[in-house]
């Protein structure tokens, strides 16, 4: 009787580590499912410019696009010769946008002084979802690319964190006084330690790294003259630790920056741009099941220069799903200078 207990239990704890085995998380994501996440987002259909500055000496860049009180809501960058601020701008219907005002400015004797380009945190990432933003500690968070050099993305630049108790309104944020993330951290690693660019913060409930708060960022290193995506991780959005040892997209050359991330049923999507590891900027996207390790599309590009707005650069992703069309909003280079347009999945432009 004790022998076939014995047995019974053995063939009960295989049964059990079969049963995990079978349901563990694959690396890698099959072709067949690449395939049918590209038919699902790609956005053949070219809108055109749907913001863009009054004043043509400067530039706009990095949408991040939202929805609160049955209205979108965009934040976006302008450059304007000395280096970034965050503005605000609303819409109907995501393709007319009316400017609200600016949610972060120029500061004297910060280490932030001449750059805040922010990006608003925990947007809901569900793919065709509400695309609200989530409130933690009742507020709402945005990280920034923060600097004190003046110039376009020069100087060594780090990553901020600011919050809010509104939303909508434009009306100045409130940043820390020092950075969450900086190239000069001791741990920082051999891809990150010369600059850190975008940044990306998304609210993940099954805790997939083991943590709730997961931030996507591009950075360079010293012995790494490109952008690579990273990760970090924080339970409490403003103290970060960095995850993992290398990269989770990089091509070793040239950019792969401004991951967005979106949920497809078990699959996670992040869409982002890619320049000079091939001629041209333009719109790529990789998936994961686990946010951490990423399968990368080796098809055709998302977005790439084709008309003259974007005829240098097509890149900077934001995408969303709504109402049965898929939008994807990018910053386009071209003889209309750094402005904000639109691919769709459908043809939506007036006749």
């Amino acid at each position: 009787m004790k022998n076939t207990n014995f047995i019974l239990i053995l063939l009960v704890i295989s049964f059990l580590a079969c049963n995990r085995e079978n349901k563990s998380i694959p690396d890698t994501v099959p072709q067949e499912t690449m395939n049918q996440v590209y038919e699902e987002v790609k956005t053949p259909f070219k809108y055109g410019i749907v913001y863009q500055h009054p004043d043509s000496s400067k530039m706009v860049d990095s949408p991040t696009i939202f929805r609160e009180n049955n209205k979108w809501y965009m934040t976006y960058i302008v450059f304007d010769g000395n280096g970034y601020e965050t503005w605000l701008a609303e819409s109907d219907n995501l393709l007319n946008w009316e400017t609200k005002g600016k949610i972060l400015s120029f500061t004297e004797n910060t280490w932030d002084a001449n750059q805040k380009a922010g990006y608003v945190a925990l947007v809901d990432i569900k793919w065709g979802g509400e695309y609200s933003v989530k409130k933690f500690k009742e507020k709402y968070w945005m990280t920034y690319l923060g600097g004190n050099t003046a110039g376009y993305e020069t100087g060594i630049l780090k990553t901020g964190i600011a919050n809010s108790t509104t939303l909508t309104n434009a009306q100045h944020w409130n940043v820390a006084d020092k950075p969450i993330l900086s190239p000069l951290d001791t741990n920082a690693r051999w891809f990150e330690n010369k600059t850190i660019y975008k940044s990306l913060v998304i609210y993940d409930n099954s805790n997939q790294t083991g943590h709730p708060f997961v931030m996507y960022y591009n950075a360079k290193g010293d012995t790494s003259n490109y952008e690579s995506i990273g990760m970090a991780v924080s339970d409490d959005m403003t103290n970060w630790k960095r995850f993992g040892e290398n990269p989770v997209i990089t091509k070793h050359k040239g950019i792969c920056g401004d991951a967005q991330i979106a949920k497809y049923n078990n699959l996670y999507i992040m869409f982002y741009f890619g320049a000079f590891w091939k001629p041209g900027a333009f719109e790529r996207f990789a998936c994961s099941y686990d946010l951490v390790n990423w399968t990368e599309w080796n098809g055709p590009d998302l977005i790439a220069p084709s008309e003259n707005y974007d005829i240098q650069y097509a890149h900077k992703p934001w995408v969303i799903k709504w109402e049965g069309v898929v939008y994807h909003f990018y910053n386009a280079v071209g003889d209309k200078g750094r402005v904000i347009a639109l691919a769709t999945s459908k043809n939506i432009s007036p006749e």
